[in-house]
């Protein structure tokens, strides 16, 4: 969807200035007009006039949307109409990119629009799945059924994805301790000992001298080691936002030795509870296959999932290119097979989401018991190194002292 800026004037003719996200200008302008305003102009966005935005992934979380369809649900099951369930539900939403949304989508809702159109036209406000689910509730009216699914759906997806990022946050964030547990011990600790070691007339371990080397750069060249480190983030973050990085680091995430089999059941997990649920809605299987592409974050399962409704157009079952991708289990693609032999994919996927729902919680689990031991290790062979530099000089001193005395 395009953005646009524009300028209008009200009945009174004050100016106002804004930017709007539509399909085209026609829309601008009829959104405009419908809100009392005249337009003066309206053009596209350029690289002149475009509101820079930089964000952290989706600010909108699968928590946000499961809350927001429970809600929903609860207000029109109990006869509520959808303009008043929509302002209710905007008065306590908490993220304010979710309020923003629903409140414009309110808006249009209350110019006749249907509620799936509405919530289309809010950009990257509300995900595919949920809007699809929202328009085939309408078409079939069958809403509420379709707005609990979503709702259990986005708490599977929360609850997989606060598993894997804990799996993905605690080596990163011990590995970060550690660091600066040997930054504090080059920078603070070592160049205490320094003088001491420097005035003593004896010759000093190779252990000790690297580490006295190491420390005195750290001291003295701090903005090496700083500038250093800054251009390795900037150019791994330049690489891995092209093309090339991100098919890169997509191969890499399913190759790991520890987390690529992590990456690869919450894909899984992820794949047939999606499927699963456009398909219990009525969505034809080719555009549930695209719609379910369109969530998956590794860019190689993406493309195998869009290769795959390809096979599907030209009549090919749904588990032959599953099976020749070479990415998913023989668990995910022998499943399929059989709900597309016995007409219950639906029921199928639903089985293989839960039993890699299962998987993945098991081995978030495993994982980080099995890295817990190992990063105590590292951690505790490296300061050891650091205290054994420390400390051999000052035995060998000591020493020294016990045969003068004697």
């Amino acid at each position: 969807m395009a953005g646009y800026v524009y300028v209008a004037v009200d009945m009174n003719g004050k100016e106002k200035r804004g930017k709007m996200e539509a399909p085209n200008e026609e829309r601008v302008f009829h959104t405009l007009k419908s809100d009392g305003y005249f337009p003066v102009t309206i053009s596209e966005q350029n690289m002149f006039n475009r509101d820079i935005n930089i964000s952290f992934g989706n600010p909108i979380k699968s928590r946000d949307y499961s809350v927001f369809a429970r809600q929903f649900v609860s207000i029109i099951s109990a006869g509520v109409p959808i303009i008043k369930a929509l302002e209710m539900i905007v008065e306590q939403t908490e993220n304010k990119h979710l309020k923003k949304g629903l409140a414009e989508t309110k808006k249009l809702v209350e110019r006749g629009e249907k509620l799936a159109d509405a919530m289309r036209n809010q950009g990257k406000t509300f995900p595919p799945i949920l809007i699809n689910m929202v328009e085939a509730g309408e078409s079939s009216g069958s809403l509420e059924v379709a707005l609990e699914r979503m709702a259990v759906h986005f708490e599977k997806e929360s609850k997989i994805k606060s598993l894997v990022k804990k799996a993905m946050i605690y080596p990163i964030a011990v590995g970060l301790v550690s660091l600066a547990v040997v930054i504090l011990m080059l920078v603070v600790v070592i160049p205490a000992f320094m003088k001491m070691f420097e005035d003593m007339d004896m010759k000093l371990p190779t252990i000790t001298l690297v580490a006295m080397a190491m420390s005195d750069f750290m001291v003295q060249k701090w903005y090496i080691v700083a500038g250093t480190l800054a251009l390795i983030v900037f150019a791994v973050s330049a690489f891995k936002n092209s093309s090339r990085g991100k098919m890169f680091f997509a191969k890499a995430a399913l190759k790991m030795p520890i987390f690529g089999s992590l990456v690869i059941k919450s894909a899984c997990s992820r794949f047939s509870r999606t499927l699963s649920t456009l398909l219990a809605a009525g969505i034809p299987l080719i555009d549930a296959i695209e719609i379910t592409a369109r969530t998956m974050d590794n860019l190689i399962i993406k493309k195998k999932l869009y290769e795959a409704k390809e096979e599907v157009t030209r009549g090919v079952p749904l588990s032959v290119p599953l099976t020749a991708s070479g990415i998913f289990p023989p668990m995910v693609y022998h499943m399929t097979k059989i709900g597309e032999e016995t007409g219950n994919l639906e029921t199928m996927l639903t089985k293989i989401a839960d039993y890699y729902d299962e998987e993945v919680e098991i081995s978030s689990q495993t994982m980080t018991a099995a890295m817990e031991p190992m990063i105590i290790v590292i951690l505790a062979l490296v300061v050891g190194l650091l205290i054994m530099a420390i400390m051999q000089p000052m035995f060998a001193m000591y020493d020294q002292l016990d045969t003068l005395a004697q």
